[in-house]
């Protein structure tokens, strides 16, 4: 069961929904922050350290307390306020010809905890520390941890009527990406619905639930038993590719290089994109190859090896090019699927030794890990659109 419950949501005026809601504040630079910080802005609260001098710790106990005075200035102001009764809200994010409906929704700590909300990756404790003291600064959940579930037939038809639904306010923010924001008047319907549902899948905020649990195990009260959470079906999800790029060839020539790959792999001319799982576009010199592994090499049967970040990882990246520990190594570079094979080229062409663009992972991956209480390597999972940030938050 999948314990979803409604919420008075803090949220921003709708009509200026736009000039509140703000990208995620993991993916920005300090410089960029600042420069997308308009004084209506949501990073005021999530990025407080673009209000204090240039160079400051975004983990400073002053960026803390500025942010949680930024929280209260915006309410104080009337650019967030808060709803008298509890409610579901469905956001939809439509993306070029994709588009994808989720209730934003209250989850249970307990079940995280339980592992009836399943986890598939690490969490990092400089990261977690830094979600807690955010949270227990600003008294408040201020970021949606995202949720994916199996398909539903039931909760698909509550969608689809919710739908129906006059918005609250639609905003196209400068991605291209327009987000939709519905109310919907909390029933028993849509937590009967969800109590069907086996079990929650984090696609993305691991840091943000482990903060949860921890505020939680501190608090135990009633407004820390539970989690801000978007919850998604699973075929309206995208993912995208992420990619890898390395600076070096680990001491060896190009040549040698070449010669190391063919003895693992095929190698052919191919396109910037691989064409399906198992198969790799590699950017060397100023073409691009295909590489899939040759028949002789095997691959363990366990859902983490025959992912493609782990094939690369473990077949080429570890063995021939010393990358041993891709989490804490200086010789990689994560880039996210959204910018393309074009931002492959330019960082070859810019210097580095050579760019691996991979075949998205799947949900049914992701769910098969977690579902075996492993972890994925790395940088596995690029989901778009992005979920903003401020669309709802929370008083604890």
């Amino acid at each position: 069961m999948a314990d979803v419950r409604p919420f008075r949501a803090l949220r921003p005026a709708d009509s200026l929904a736009g000039e509140v809601i703000a990208p995620p504040y993991d993916v920005l630079s300090e410089a960029e922050a600042r420069m997308l910080a308009t004084p209506k802005s949501f990073l005021h609260i999530t990025r407080s350290e673009v209000d204090l001098s240039p160079g400051t710790d975004a983990h400073s106990a002053a960026a803390y307390a500025k942010a949680r005075e930024n929280l209260d200035f915006f309410q104080d102001q009337g650019w967030l306020l808060e709803d008298t009764d509890p409610a579901y809200y469905l956001y939809t994010l439509k993306m070029g010809t994709h588009l994808q409906s989720g209730f934003l929704a209250l989850c249970s700590v307990e079940e995280y905890d339980n592992g009836r909300i399943a986890k598939h990756e690490f969490t990092r404790p400089d990261k977690e520390d830094d979600r807690v003291k955010h949270m227990e600064a600003l008294d408040a959940q201020v970021g949606l941890v995202f949720l994916a579930y199996r398909q539903s037939d039931t909760l698909a038809a509550v969608i689809e009527r919710s739908l129906s639904i006059q918005p609250l306010w639609t905003v196209t923010t400068d991605d291209g990406v327009q987000h939709t924001l519905r109310r919907v008047t909390a029933n028993d319907e849509i937590r009967t619905a969800f109590l069907r549902i086996e079990r929650l899948y984090i696609a993305d905020g691991h840091h943000r639930s482990a903060a949860a649990s921890r505020v939680h195990a501190a608090r135990q009260t009633e407004a820390s038993s539970t989690f801000l959470a978007g919850l998604f079906p699973e075929d309206q999800l995208q993912i995208l590719a992420y990619n890898r790029v390395v600076h070096d060839f680990n001491g060896k020539s190009v040549d040698d290089f070449i010669a190391s790959v063919e003895q693992t792999f095929d190698l052919t001319l191919g396109e910037p994109r691989p064409q399906r799982a198992g198969q790799f576009s590699m950017f060397l010199g100023d073409r691009w190859y295909f590489l899939t592994l040759k028949p002789k090499v095997k691959v363990p049967s366990d859902p983490v090896s025959q992912l493609d970040a782990s094939v690369l990882q473990d077949h080429l990246l570890a063995p021939i090019l010393g990358i041993e520990d891709p989490r804490r190594s200086n010789r990689i570079t994560f880039i996210g699927g959204i910018r393309g094979p074009e931002a492959l080229e330019q960082s070859v062409r810019q210097g580095n030794a050579v760019a691996f663009h991979l075949f998205p992972t799947s949900l049914s991956q992701l769910f098969a890990v977690a579902d075996a209480g492993q972890v994925m390597p790395p940088k596995s999972t690029w989901f778009e659109p992005k979920l903003r940030e401020g669309v709802v938050s929370r008083r604890l």
